[in-house]
C-alpha cells in the first residue's frame, strides 16, 4: 500500500512540475525565441530575463505568427551607458 502511495506521489509530482517554458537561443546581442501563441505572450519577460543576464535591455524586433518561426529580440546597453573600455581608449588618444 505504502508503494503504491509514493508511486502514486511521484506521478503527480512529476506531471505538475512540467510546465511549459519559451525555448530562447541566442547570445549577448539578441536572440531568437520560438514562436506559439503561449511564447507570444510571454516573450517580453523571456526576452528581458536573457538579456538582464548580461546587464541589458531587450528589445522584440520581429514577430512572425506561424509554427516554425521565431520571435526575433535585440539586447542592447541603457541610453547614457558608458563602456569603460571605450572610455579608457578615449583617454590614451587623446
Amino acid at each position: 500500500m505504502i508503494s503504491k502511495t509514493l508511486v502514486l506521489i511521484l506521478l503527480a509530482a512529476g506531471i505538475s512540475a512540467a510546465q511549459a517554458q519559451p525555448y530562447t537561443s541566442g547570445n549577448d546581442t539578441g536572440g531568437m525565441i520560438v514562436w506559439t501563441p503561449e511564447n507570444e505572450r510571454l516573450a517580453f519577460a523571456a526576452a528581458g530575463a536573457h538579456c538582464a543576464a548580461y546587464g541589458k535591455l531587450s528589445r522584440i524586433t520581429s514577430v512572425y505568427r506561424q509554427y516554425g518561426h521565431y520571435i526575433g529580440f535585440a539586447c542592447a546597453f541603457p541610453r547614457g551607458y558608458v563602456l569603460r573600455e571605450r572610455e579608457f581608449a578615449i583617454r590614451t588618444k587623446g
